[in-house]
């Protein structure tokens, strides 16, 4: 695992204080600490989406005389990371490939994201959630848009093991209405990523207020769910391509429901009994399917 930067906290302990366009630029230092080292002021502001004198008045921001100067403390972190960054900057100088090589790129950036799930601290933060949710009477699971997917994941999986979760997912703008009966014995896990959903933040922010604690799968130490949650799971989001890659977070969800199963096994073994009996009942699944003749 690649080491934190020095300036790791100061950036998180200041962050508020920023301007958007400050805490674009120090987001995507937080997320990607070996660039200011590794790349041109030019190529790091182009990478985080803003001008470059955006990377001066940062500098500046956080008590550096320019730009060279906060470089300068960022040169412990040049070490090459579990993902290959050295790789990946020289990649960007490529010329187009084909499918094939985009396809590995893909495949090998996922891989290499898993791996670094397994970081000793990663996985002390699941264990501690997954302790959390099985003491709690009801999981209340919250993920909208590109999140949606991972918080049905969870919720599904978790639906074989008996009637714990409720998905905050109701059509015609009722997503927060189960909350109504939610108490300070129930818990919400909440999945969100940058640009965070604006209801996911106002309905985290309405279970808090019941006295629910927060649990957060999220994608940033300044995700504006860590300030609300009591436990944390970070998950990176960089991808190859166009879009936030989610299959961390789908990992994420997978460990929590192993977890929570494995901590009554003897229940879960029952009801998923159940579950194969109903399923077997409806005639869900083919259990032989006819080839055609070609």
């Amino acid at each position: 695992m690649l080491q934190k930067g020095p300036l790791h906290a100061r950036i998180i302990e200041r962050f508020d204080e920023m301007s958007e366009q400050l805490q674009q630029a120090a987001r995507h230092i937080l997320e990607h600490p070996q660039e200011v080292a590794l790349v041109s002021m030019r190529e790091l502001a182009r990478n985080a989406g803003v001008q470059p004198s955006t990377m001066t008045r940062l500098a500046k921001f956080l008590d550096f005389s320019g730009y060279e100067d906060f470089r300068a403390h960022h040169a412990d972190v040049i070490r090459v990371s579990a993902d290959g960054f050295a790789a990946r900057a020289l990649q960007r100088t490529e010329g187009p490939m084909n499918g094939e090589g985009l396809a590995y790129r893909m495949l090998q950036g996922l891989s290499a994201q898993i791996n670094r799930l397994c970081d000793p601290d990663t996985i002390a933060h699941l264990n501690r959630m997954a302790e959390h949710l099985a003491k709690a009477r009801r999981i209340y699971v919250l993920g909208l848009r590109s999140c949606h997917s991972v918080a049905w994941h969870f919720h599904y999986v978790m639906t074989l093991l008996g009637e714990k979760t409720v998905h905050l997912d109701g059509p015609a703008g009722t997503s927060g209405d189960p909350l109504i009966r939610a108490t300070s014995d129930d818990v919400l896990l909440a999945i969100s990523i940058n640009p965070y959903s604006l209801q996911t933040l106002e309905l985290a922010e309405a279970a808090r207020e019941k006295g629910m604690p927060i649990l957060a799968i999220t994608d940033s130490e300044v995700s504006p769910l860590v300030t609300i949650a009591e436990h944390i799971v970070l998950f990176p989001t960089e991808s190859q391509t166009f879009f936030h890659t989610l299959t961390p977070a789908l990992a994420v969800s997978e460990v929590l429901c192993g977890l929570l199963a494995s901590h009554d096994r003897a229940a879960a073994l029952e009801e998923l009994k159940r579950a194969d009996r109903h399923l077997s009942a409806m005639n869900t699944y083919a259990t032989s399917i006819p080839r055609r003749k070609i």
